[in-house]
């Protein structure tokens, strides 16, 4: 009698802590592949502190992965399965079998440079990737070096060529807050400065990408009247960073660190709800440079409309559940791939554990893999979907 192949997606998660990345790399990937239960993996997902050398990391993860499809990146901070993994050290694997999924890996470089026709050239490759039979329903993974900017213009790029129906879910690479060089990965290849990797999942099913940010509004409507890239100059026709500070608490102190730093991926309790057509809010993160400038993480354009928002830990904490409820619902998931900023983590501080622990009871028995970033993508229907301080999810 002949064995019917097992449709049904598996998942296992291995990590270590050693500092050793030929010892951390090898043990992370036999304890992800121990969890498929002898099925082949058909995906590997590394997510890694760049306190590694990545190339020996890869190395090591490629002596037992074969030519599988992988991808990856570096980050600030990592989680699965309920535990945080602070940043600094650590590498987690995450293994997929194929399932009912098909998936196509790709890379690029240049999105400093044309952002637009990176994200095309990398929506292309990764389908192509994906295999020539057509699937009824798709989604993108999208990892990104997070310190390369125009990261809505390569979504912008991908949308070009995927169109609305396929949603995009991902993350922009952190460097244990360092600040300095992000990297992404694809196979044994380490791309920075404008590199970017993504996935292809072709499916059977509609796929669900979720996005939550629990910020509220501490400001009326306001038009950003004048800006320069990603100076914002003035708003509602007086000085931008003046009407900013108006709206913090009075027991902050504007000096500290964290409110006053020149920290691309960084964001403080305050920032922007940059309003959508919907009245919803895309969070875009700022802070008041060395000159007294108020600066953003992505560009805001003369005349947005945007207000400015604030945040508690609790009410960054308050959207997990809803996240993963959206994302699991109406299917029997195996995996929840998460993405968290590091300007969520920074705002939680004591409590930052609590946010990977509330995903993973809200997920119950599915499997939680996650890392926190320098920007996060959820794209649904509309263009725009590049996020700072926000909760990202897809479920497989």
């Amino acid at each position: 009698m002949t064995s019917q192949p097992d449709t049904r997606l598996r998942a296992g998660v291995g990590f270590s802590e050693s500092a050793d990345p030929a010892e951390a790399g090898g043990a992370a990937v036999r304890a992800a592949v121990a969890g498929l239960g002898g099925q082949p993996a058909a995906l590997f997902i590394v997510y890694a502190s760049v306190s590694y050398d990545l190339i020996a990391l890869l190395h090591a993860v490629r002596g037992e992965t074969g030519q599988a499809p992988l991808v990856g990146c570096t980050t600030s901070g990592q989680f699965h399965d309920g535990r945080l993994i602070t940043p600094g050290i650590g590498v987690s694997v995450l293994a997929l079998s194929a399932g009912p999924y098909r998936f196509g890996v790709a890379s690029v470089t240049g999105v400093r440079d044309e952002p637009v026709a990176a994200g095309q050239r990398l929506a292309r490759a990764a389908r192509a990737a994906a295999g020539p039979e057509p699937s009824a329903h798709a989604a993108v993974l999208l990892l990104t070096t997070g310190l390369a900017g125009h990261q809505q213009e390569l979504l912008n790029g991908v949308h070009k060529v995927v169109g609305a129906a396929v949603p995009v879910v991902g993350g922009g690479a952190g460097d244990d807050r360092l600040l300095v060089r992000t990297c992404v990965f694809e196979g044994d290849q380490v791309y920075t400065d404008g590199g970017a990797t993504a996935v292809w999942i072709a499916a059977p099913h509609p796929l669900t990408v979720v996005a939550e940010h629990g910020w509220h509004d501490v400001s009326l409507p306001l038009l950003v009247t004048r800006s320069d890239g990603l100076v914002i100059e003035e708003i509602a026709g007086r000085p931008a960073a003046e009407v900013f500070r108006e709206h913090f608490h009075d027991d902050v102190n504007y000096e500290r660190p964290g409110l006053v730093r020149p920290a691309p991926g960084y964001l403080s309790a305050y920032a922007f709800g940059l309003i959508e057509p919907d009245g919803s809010k895309l969070i875009r993160g700022a802070y008041i440079d060395p000159e007294g400038r108020l600066r953003s993480f992505t560009p805001l354009p003369p005349y947005a409309p945007v207000q400015i928002v604030a945040c508690a830990p609790d009410d960054l904490l308050r959207v997990t559940e809803d996240v993963v409820e959206q994302a699991v619902a109406g299917r029997d998931a195996a995996v929840l791939l998460a993405f968290s900023c590091v300007a969520r983590l920074d705002v939680l501080a004591e409590r930052g554990p609590v946010e990977a622990a509330r995903i993973q009871a809200a997920a119950g028995d599915v499997t939680t893999f996650g890392f926190y970033t320098y920007g996060e993508f959820a794209r649904t229907t509309r263009v725009a979907g590049y996020h700072n301080a926000t909760l990202t999810a897809i479920a497989l």
